[in-house]
């Protein structure tokens, strides 16, 4: 393996100890648990949001927890969902006596953990939860199913959305409304272009042989809906648009939010090439975009390869969008 590790066994703690060395001030770790980070500044009177998942994905997902985002997360092994027993030790430290939002991917395993959590932390402590899934892989299941699908990087955008909520002292069933709403606007597509390779394993996730390209990957490697010869930038960006606007059609007048999303392994002028298509064609569809995040948000270790995710805007969700958000990965 071409990788900068140590022990494979040891790769996730010891990620973890690096961003709690480099970051004091901004995280902490609870001394009876592993593996659970919170905000040095827990916030009192406001909703928590957790959120949590499997490593590798960095900054997704302990990247996301600071000011107007989350309050702590819950952290797996490498593409592994934590355990309810750390689930609930975030959910513990989050609350403040308004209630936890747990705010996730759509993954078998982070769905049933952070579920035993929730009911655990009702039982013992009383803490009302509520739970979003995050399903914005929009190729992973057709329209009749969404309630299926995966959730990718369009995360981040709800995880802001919601975040902005709490910070402004929203109650939990608003914040909860709020993360709902920002997630049913959202879209997203993936392109894999390389595999990525586990510490623990030694070997690439899945097979993609030189000059080929799979549209609609998911971030652990899930099949997509198309394989082929790679194509250009221009004709990537055309996929993913058109894969978006015929699920989230796209009006005039309307205000996006577009994320290009770096997977690992691929170079920030690239991905300002499929941007520099996509904002094209949202041009032609009479759309105007308000706010542009261009860089890696969501990885998959060192896959090769791009999402594109975009958020239809209303006007509550422009302003929270927009508010104050700080962790140390995401300013704003």
């Amino acid at each position: 393996m071409r990788k900068l590790i140590n022990n494979p066994d040891d790769f996730v703690d010891e990620v973890l100890d690096g961003i709690l060395t480099a970051h004091p001030g901004r995280l902490r770790a609870l001394p009876d648990i592993p593996r659970v980070l919170t905000r040095a500044d827990v916030p009192g009177d406001r909703v928590g949001i957790v959120t949590g998942g499997g490593s590798g994905h960095l900054p997704v997902f302990l990247g996301y927890v600071g000011q107007g985002l989350c309050t702590a997360v819950a952290v797996g092994n490498v593409f592994s969902s934590p355990s309810a027993e750390q689930v609930q030790a975030a959910t513990r430290a989050a609350d403040s006596g308004r209630g936890v939002l747990h705010v996730i991917g759509n993954y078998g395993g982070d769905v049933m953990n952070f579920a035993l959590a929730a009911d655990w932390a009702a039982e013992d402590v009383g803490i009302e939860t509520r739970t979003v899934l995050v399903h914005d892989d929009v190729l992973s299941a057709p329209a009749e199913a969404a309630y299926t699908r995966r959730g990718v990087a369009g995360m981040v955008l709800v995880w802001k959305c919601a975040g902005a909520a709490a910070e402004r002292g929203y109650s939990l069933d608003e914040v909860t409304r709020i993360a709902g709403l920002a997630g049913e606007r959202t879209r997203s597509v993936g392109v894999g272009l390389s595999p990525t390779i586990l510490p623990a394993a030694g070997k690439p996730t899945f097979e993609l042989p030189d000059g080929e390209m799979e549209i609609g990957i998911g971030i652990h490697g899930e099949p997509g809906s198309h394989r082929g010869p790679l194509e250009t930038a221009d004709e990537i960006a055309d996929r993913m648009v058109a894969a978006i606007v015929d699920d989230l059609p796209i009006d005039p007048g309307d205000e996006l939010v577009v994320l290009v999303n770096g997977l690992g392994a691929t170079p920030l002028e690239e991905l300002y090439l499929l941007y520099r298509r996509a904002a094209a064609l949202m041009a032609k569809q009479g759309a105007r975009i308000h706010r542009v995040y261009v860089g890696e948000y969501a990885t998959s270790l060192e896959m090769a390869g791009a999402s594109l995710s975009v958020l239809k805007l209303t006007a509550e969700l422009r302003e929270l969008i927009d508010a104050p958000a700080s962790s140390p990965f995401f300013r704003q």
